[in-house]
C-alpha cells in the first residue's frame, strides 16, 4: 500500500483513494501501520505493570481490563509467563476488585528462574500460582486447573506458543473450563498482519492464533469469537487499535448445549 499524507491539503490518500486526513478511515489505515511499524521496533516491550515487564500493547491491556471487570472471574489462567507481567496485572485487578480468593495461573514451558525470583518476591505473589511445563501436556493443563472450584467462574488467556497447531491445541485443553458469559482469548492473531514486516516471518500468513480461533469455533457451536463491546465510547470509531484481532471467544452455552440456549 502507497500512503501519501498531505498535512497541508489536510488529505490521506491510500492506493488511489483519498480521505480527509482528520476521519475515521485515515484513522484505520494509519492505526494498522503504525500497529506494524510498532511491533517492528518493539514498542510493545517497553511497559511493565507494578514493577514486572508486560509485554503487551498499552490498549489490549485496557480492553481486557474492562473484561475482568464484568465477567469478575475467580480464576484466570494464563500460558505464557516470560517475565510475569501479565500474571501482576491480572492479580492487581482481582485485588483491587476486593476478590481476595481469586486466583491467578501461570503456565510455562520454562520460568526463569531470575523471573521466578521476582515473581516469589511481589507483593501481589499470594494471588499467582506458577506452573512450568507445557501448556499443551495435558497433565500440565490438569495441574493448571486443580484450583477451579465447581462454582468459579474462569478466564483463560492464551500468550505462549502462538503458532496455529499450539494455539488448537491449547482451545482444546482449556476451553471446558470457561464459564459461560466469559472468554478464552487467543492472543497475538496481528501475526497475520505481521508476516512482511523485517522481524516477521512469511509464514504468519497463515499459521497464526486468529486461525486457530476461527478453526475453533467451527468445530464448537458452544463459543463464538465477539470483540467485547466498549463500555463507553464518544467517538465514531468501532474497532480496537490492537495486536489481538478476533482473539476473544466468548462461551454462549455450556457443554452439549446449542449456543442458542445460551
Amino acid at each position: 500500500m502507497q500512503i501519501v499524507i498531505d498535512t497541508e491539503a489536510g488529505t490521506l490518500t491510500a492506493d488511489s483513494e483519498t480521505h480527509p486526513l482528520y476521519s475515521k478511515r485515515a484513522f484505520q489505515i494509519l492505526s494498522h501501520q503504525w500497529l506494524k511499524v510498532g511491533w517492528n521496533e518493539k514498542y510493545p516491550y517497553t511497559f511493565s505493570w507494578l514493577g514486572r515487564p508486560v509485554i503487551q500493547l498499552p490498549e489490549d491491556l485496557v480492553r481486557i481490563q474492562e473484561v475482568v471487570h464484568r465477567v469478575s472471574p475467580d480464576v484466570i489462567i494464563e500460558t505464557g509467563v516470560a517475565h510475569g507481567g501479565g500474571l501482576v496485572f491480572f492479580a492487581s485487578l482481582l485485588r483491587a476488585m476486593g476478590k481476595d480468593k481469586a486466583r491467578v495461573v501461570g503456565v510455562d514451558v520454562e520460568i526463569r528462574p531470575h523471573n521466578r525470583a521476582a515473581l516469589e518476591d511481589h507483593f501481589l505473589k499470594p494471588w499467582i500460582t506458577l506452573v512450568e511445563g507445557s501448556s499443551t501436556d495435558p497433565e500440565i493443563a490438569a495441574q493448571a486447573t486443580a484450583c477451579i472450584r465447581p462454582d468459579d467462574v474462569v478466564l483463560v488467556v492464551l500468550d505462549s506458543d502462538h503458532s496455529r497447531h499450539h494455539v488448537a491445541r491449547e482451545l482444546e485443553l482449556y476451553s471446558p473450563w470457561v464459564t459461560p458469559g466469559s472468554y478464552i482469548v487467543a492472543t497475538d492473531g496481528s501475526m497475520r498482519d505481521l508476516h512482511d514486516v523485517p522481524r516477521g516471518d512469511p509464514s504468519w500468513r497463515d499459521d497464526h492464533p486468529a486461525a486457530a480461533a476461527a478453526q475453533f469455533v467451527a468445530r464448537h457451536p458452544e463459543f463464538v469469537i465477539e470483540q467485547p463491546e466498549w463500555p463507553f465510547n464518544e467517538s465514531e470509531l468501532s474497532e480496537n487499535l490492537t495486536h489481538w484481532p478476533d482473539a476473544y471467544l466468548r462461551r454462549v452455552a455450556g457443554a452439549g448445549e446449542s449456543s442458542k440456549s445460551g
